[in-house]
C-alpha cells in the first residue's frame, strides 16, 4: 500500500475508535493512537513461504496475537467475519430472518452486555490478547480499504468471549434449533404456554436426508505412537480433523514470551486448535462423552408469578428480553424476543407440553485461558494441569511430547451427576438430585497416559478399544462418561496400528491414508449373498454383482466395484427399513446381515437404475463421479460439472475411511463433490528437533486469484505432503515474502 494512504487509513481508523470510545480523543491522544498502532505493526514479522503460509514473530505474546490475526484476514477475512456473526449472534442482520433462531441461540446463553462484562473480569494478560485479536483485524479493514464486510467494520475485544472454542461442533451447536424456533416463534411476548407447534408431514425426501445419506459423519482422527514403535524412537502423533473444507487456517505464531505453536487456526481465533509446538502436541476429536443435559421443568403461575418447582421451593422463571434485527431485503428490521431461564440454563424447547431447559458448561474466560494456554506447554506435566481448567467440553484430546508420553482425555469438561439417572433421555428438573453436583476432576475422567501397547487411537469412538488391551475398562466409569459405541474409523484404525513397528513419517501417512473401507465387509457380502439365493438372478445385471463379489473392500479412483458399493450403500442407508431404530455401525452391519433379502436386492436395482440415470451407464471408475473441485471463495462453494475438477480415490468415513472425503451431489451436479472431511492434515515427530509433514484440502488462501488458492489441491488427492518450516533458519529457506503488517 502507497504509505500516504496507508496514513489516511489509519487516520479514519483513529476517529472510528475515538467515535467508539466514551472519551473523545483529542489531537494529542489521535496521534498517540496512531503511533500505537503503526508501532504495533512494526514490532511485528509476517514470513510468507513457498505455500503462502504465514510465520508470524513478535517479541509479546499479544503483538504475535496482533499479526496472526492481520494475516489470518490476508488470508480469508470473510470466514472470520462470518464465524463472528454466527457467534455472537448477528447472522440474521445478512442472511434475514432464517437466521433469527440461531441467533436468539447464542443471545440465550450470553448477551452483549455479558461478554462486555466477562472480558471486563479477565485477567490482564487475556485482555491483552483480546484487545490484540480486535486491533490486528480492525487494522486490516484499515488498511485494506477495497475490502468490504457484510456487517462488522470493527471488532470489539469481548468477541472472543462469544468463540472460545475452535470445534465445528461446539457445545451451542447441538442444541436444535427447531425446538428453539418452536417455542419462541410468535410467542415473543408469552408468559408461559406458547403453543406446541404441531409436527408437520416430512417429505420422503427430507426423511431421506434425516436418514443419514446426506449427513456425513463429522468428526476426527487422532493417533499417538510411542518410540518403541518408531524407527527413531521418538514419539508420532496424526492430526487429522474431519470438517468442512476451508473450515480451518495453517499458521506458524512465535513470541519471545514462548509462544511458538505451528497448527490449523479456526478462522478468527487467536490460538492454534490442532497443532504443536517444539515439545508438544495435541489432536482434538470430537466426544461422545454426555457433557450437556436437558431438564424438564414443571413452571406455572403462582400469585401472579411465573415460577418452577424444585424440590419443595417455588423459585421464580428468570426473563429477560433480546432484541434482534434482521434484514428484509434492503431494510433492516427488529424482533424481540422474551426469554426465560431457570437455574439449569436458557428454555430452549418444549417436551409433551413441559418447558426443557438445556445446560452446558459456558465459562468463555477460562475457555479462551485453557485454549491459548494449551499452545505453550512444554511437557506433560504442564499440558495435564492445563487440562485441569476443564473447559474444553466437546473434544476429546490425543497427545504426544517430545519426553517419550503418549497420552489420552476422553472429554475434558464432564459434570458430576447421580447415577440414579438416566442423563441420555432428559430428567426432571423439579428433583434437586438430578443437578449437576459439580464437575468431575481430571484424574476422574478416562484418561490413558503411556499404555503398554504403546500407541493410542481415537476416531470418535468408545475410549474402550483406544489403546487395544491396554485401554480403560468400562465398568470404572458412570456410563455418562462413554455412552458412544465403536465405529468403522475405531475398528479399522485399531487394525492398522496392531503389530506395527519401525513407523516413520511416511508409514504413519501411509496407515491414515489406508484404503480398507469395513463398513462395506457386511453390507456387500450381504448383497451377494441375497443374490445367490435369489430364484430371479436374471433380473440383476451379473457383471455388477461380479465386480463386488471379487473386490477387496479398497476404494481407489479406477474402482468400479467402489462406485457401485458407494451408490447402493447411501441409497440403503436413506430408503432402507430400520425396524430396530439402529445407527452407525449396527444400522450398516443390519442392512448387511439381517435385513431381508428381496429389500438388499430391490435397493440393488434403484442404485443400478439411478447410475444408469444420471450416468447412462452403471460401469464407472469411482473417480470420474468422486471430485475434488474449488471454483470460488463463497463459503458455500458452487459445484459444476462442466468445470474443472479432480478425481480422488478417497471414500467417506461412514464406511470406515481414515482418510475421510465427504462427497455429494449439488443442484444441477451429477457427479458428487467433496465438501467435508480431510481438510488439515499433519504428521509430527518429537525428538530433539519437531519434525511435521502437512496439507490443505485446495490452499492456504480463500482469494480465487491467488496462487496460493489451490496450490494443493493435486497434493490433496495424491496424499504429497509438505515439510513444515518450523525452525528460523528453515522458515528463511522458504521465505518469498517478509514484512509488517500493512505493508
Amino acid at each position: 500500500m502507497n504509505p500516504f494512504n496507508r496514513i489516511a487509513a489509519l487516520l479514519i481508523l483513529v476517529a472510528a475508535l475515538g467515535a467508539c470510545s466514551s472519551t473523545p480523543l483529542t489531537t494529542r491522544n489521535a496521534d498517540d493512537s496512531l503511533a500505537q498502532l503503526e508501532d504495533r505493526a512494526n514490532r511485528v514479522t509476517i514470513v510468507r513461504d513457498d505455500f503462502g503460509i504465514p510465520h508470524i514473530y513478535a517479541k509479546t505474546d499479544a503483538d504475535a496475537v496482533f499479526g496472526m490475526l492481520y494475516a489470518q484476514a490476508e488470508d480469508d477475512f470473510h470466514r472470520i467475519e462470518r464465524n463472528y456473526l454466527w457467534a455472537i449472534g448477528r447472522l440474521a442482520e445478512v442472511d434475514g430472518k432464517q437466521a433469527i433462531y440461531s441467533d436468539l441461540r447464542a443471545r440465550l446463553y450470553m448477551t452483549t452486555q455479558e461478554a462486555r462484562s466477562a472480558y471486563a473480569a479477565s485477567p490482564p494478560w487475556l485482555q491483552d490478547l483480546c484487545v490484540a485479536f480486535a486491533e490486528g483485524l480492525n487494522y486490516y479493514l484499515a488498511t485494506h480499504p477495497e475490502v468490504k464486510p457484510e456487517l462488522i467494520d470493527k471488532f470489539e475485544p469481548w468477541m472472543p468471549m462469544f468463540f472460545f472454542e475452535g470445534s465445528i461442533g461446539g457445545d451451542i451447536e447441538q442444541i436444535p434449533l427447531a425446538g428453539i424456533e418452536a417455542f419462541y416463534g410468535g410467542h415473543a411476548d408469552s408468559s408461559l404456554s406458547p403453543q406446541a407447534v404441531a409436527p408437520q408431514a416430512v417429505s420422503p425426501q427430507v426423511w431421506i436426508k434425516e436418514r443419514g445419506v446426506d449427513r456425513e459423519p463429522r468428526g476426527s482422527n487422532g493417533f499417538a505412537i510411542s518410540g518403541e514403535h518408531t524407527r527413531s524412537g521418538n514419539t508420532l502423533l496424526l492430526i487429522n480433523p474431519h470438517t468442512s473444507f476451508y473450515f480451518r487456517g495453517e499458521i506458524h505464531v512465535s513470541s519471545e514470551q514462548g509462544l511458538n505453536a505451528y497448527g490449523a487456526v479456526t478462522w478468527g481465533q487467536f490460538f492454534v486448535y490442532q497443532g504443536f509446538n517444539a515439545n508438544t502436541g495435541w489432536m482434538h476429536t470430537s466426544t461422545g462423552a454426555d457433557f450437556m443435559d436437558e431438564f424438564v421443568e414443571d413452571v406455572f403461575q403462582h400469585d401472579g408469578q411465573l415460577v418452577y418447582r424444585y424440590g419443595d421451593e417455588l423459585r421464580p422463571v428468570k426473563t429477560g428480553q433480546v432484541t434482534l434485527d434482521y434484514r428484509q431485503g434492503d431494510q433492516l428490521k427488529q424482533r424481540t424476543f422474551k426469554t426465560y431461564h431457570t437455574h439449569h440454563g436458557p428454555i430452549t424447547h418444549q417436551l409433551d407440553g413441559k418447558w426443557v431447559a438445556t445446560k452446558i458448561n459456558w465459562d468463555p474466560v477460562n475457555a479462551l485461558k485453557q485454549s491459548f494456554t494449551r499452545t505453550t506447554q512444554s511437557g506433560y506435566r504442564g499440558f495435564n494441569e492445563m487440562m485441569a481448567i476443564r473447559t474444553n467440553s466437546s473434544n476429546n484430546t490425543v497427545y504426544a511430547d517430545s519426553e517419550g508420553n503418549i497420552a489420552y482425555y476422553h472429554g475434558n469438561f464432564l459434570p458430576r451427576r447421580s447415577v440414579k439417572f438416566d442423563y441420555q433421555a432428559p430428567v426432571d428438573g423439579s428433583n434437586p438430585e438430578t443437578d449437576w453436583q459439580g464437575a468431575h476432576n481430571l484424574d476422574e475422567i478416562i484418561t490413558i497416559l503411556n499404555p503398554a501397547n504403546g500407541w493410542i487411537q481415537n476416531c470418535n469412538s468408545t475410549p474402550f478399544t483406544a489403546a487395544a488391551g491396554a485401554s480403560p475398562v468400562p465398568a470404572d466409569y458412570p456410563v455418562y462418561m462413554a455412552p458412544e459405541a465403536d465405529n468403522f474409523r475405531g475398528l479399522h484404525a485399531v487394525q492398522m496400528l496392531t503389530g506395527q513397528s519401525d513407523l516413520t513419517l511416511d508409514k504413519l501417512i501411509d496407515i491414515a491414508y489406508d484404503p480398507y473401507l469395513p463398513g462395506f465387509s457386511a453390507l456387500i457380502a450381504g448383497l451377494i449373498n441375497a443374490y445367490d439365493r435369489s430364484a430371479n438372478k436374471q433380473d440383476y445385471p451379473s457383471a455388477a454383482i461380479d465386480y463386488l463379489r471379487t473386490w477387496d473392500h479398497r476404494v481407489a479412483a479406477d474402482s468400479v466395484a467402489m462406485t457401485l458399493a458407494h451408490y447402493y450403500g447411501t441409497t440403503y442407508l436413506g430408503v432402507g427399513l430400520n425396524p430396530q431404530n439402529l445407527r452407525g455401525m449396527a444400522l450398516v452391519n443390519y442392512l448387511g446381515g439381517q435385513s431381508p433379502d428381496e429389500e438388499r436386492l430391490a435397493i440393488f436395482s434403484k442404485t443400478i437404475a439411478g447410475l444408469k440415470a444420471d450416468f447412462d451407464h452403471w460401469e464407472i471408475p469411482w473417480g470420474e463421479v468422486n471430485r475434488f473441485q474449488r471454483l470460488t471463495g463463497d463459503i458455500s462453494q458452487p459445484h459444476d460439472d462442466d468445470a474443472p475438477s479432480l478425481p480422488v480415490g478417497m471414500a467417506s468415513g461412514r464406511w470406515g475411511a481414515l482418510a475421510s472425503f465427504g462427497a455429494r451431489q449439488y443442484p444441477g451436479t451429477r457427479k458428487l463433490y467433496g465438501n467435508s472431511g480431510n481438510s488439515f492434515v499433519a504428521v509430527v515427530e518429537f525428538g530433539e528437533r519437531v519434525k511435521a509433514r502437512t496439507l490443505l484440502a485446495g490452499g492456504q488462501s480463500g482469494d480465487p486469484t491467488s496462487e496460493h488458492f489451490d496450490d494443493q489441491a493435486a497434493r490433496y488427492v495424491e496424499h504429497s505432503f509438505k515439510e513444515v518450516a518450523y525452525y528460523p533458519e528453515d522458515v528463511k529457506k522458504r521465505a518469498v515474502r517478509t514484512y509488517h503488517p500493512g505493508e
